[in-house]
């Protein structure tokens, strides 16, 4: 059995753990869960939830998911790669710390560990990387969610979400200063931007939908392969809005192919 921790128990980590105890993701189980806040009665549980980092990282673990947002993530990649066991981004935008991406995959290279990058809330992403091989000229990702989905976050700095007359430009600039900016909305740009030409040639667009508006993420990309487009329309989770539900399903993807026989698209 493959021995899997996880850090954080939101709408995706609670959507995974689901997956655990109806028996979705055999040959592997949960050996532990790290939150950020006490939660009573929780390390009881099975598998036990801590938020005490070192109760956590006492557990033996060959593979750790992370699903908790870019400070998890700069708080204990390096520990979980240190410790022996391969990393699981989700919030692939706190690597647009160029430093902190560095630090991380050195540790990754000392330890002999991998930092797996799922697919999770975007497609294309194998295709991307192929065509990567042959060289790509250019990458833009465009992200629409709808107005409620960029609140709490720096939009309503600038807009009045509330008030929107129609589709409304959010931002225009790199991958690296998107994931930077929308933190909880637009990991997968950095997702994308790794698997392209990297954050800083990476265009990324976001805008803002009035009214009830599923997530629309589209992806053109042109190179020596030729071009494409890539778009897909997906559901909101009802727990978080920022997120989509393909998300969950796509980590839960990801750990089946770690024991999965077949592994399509990997």
């Amino acid at each position: 059995m493959l021995r899997i921790g996880m850090i954080g128990h939101g709408a995706i980590g609670k959507d995974v753990l689901q997956a655990w105890k109806t028996g979705e993701l055999e040959g592997s189980i949960c050996s532990a869960i790290l939150v950020r806040r006490p939660r009573e009665g929780q390390p009881l549980q099975s598998p036990p939830v801590y938020s005490d980092p070192d109760k956590f990282f006492s557990h033996p673990m060959d593979a750790v998911l992370e699903t908790a947002g870019h400070q998890a993530v700069r708080d204990h990649a390096e520990r979980v790669l240190e410790s022996g066991a391969d990393l699981i981004v989700t919030s692939v935008g706190a690597f647009s710390d160029a430093a902190f991406f560095q630090r991380v995959m050195d540790a990754a290279s000392a330890a002999g560990k991998r930092v797996i990058v799922p697919s999770a809330g975007v497609g294309a992403l194998d295709m991307l990387a192929a065509a990567a091989q042959g060289g790509l000229d250019e990458v833009i990702m465009t992200v629409r969610k709808d107005a409620e989905s960029w609140k709490g976050t720096a939009a309503e700095n600038s807009h009045d979400l509330d008030a929107l007359a129609g589709p409304t430009l959010l931002f225009d600039g790199t991958a690296r200063e998107g994931a930077a900016a929308y933190p909880q909305n637009v990991n997968i740009s950095a997702a994308v931007a790794l698997a392209g030409i990297g954050l800083d040639r990476t265009r990324l667009r976001i805008f803002a939908e009035p009214g009830e508006h599923p997530h629309v993420v589209e992806v053109e990309a042109r190179g020596r392969f030729g071009s494409f487009q890539f778009r897909e329309d997906v559901i909101a989770s009802e727990e978080n809005r920022k997120t989509g539900i393909i998300v969950a399903m796509a980590i839960i993807k990801t750990l089946r192919q770690l024991t999965s026989t077949l592994v399509v698209g990997h």
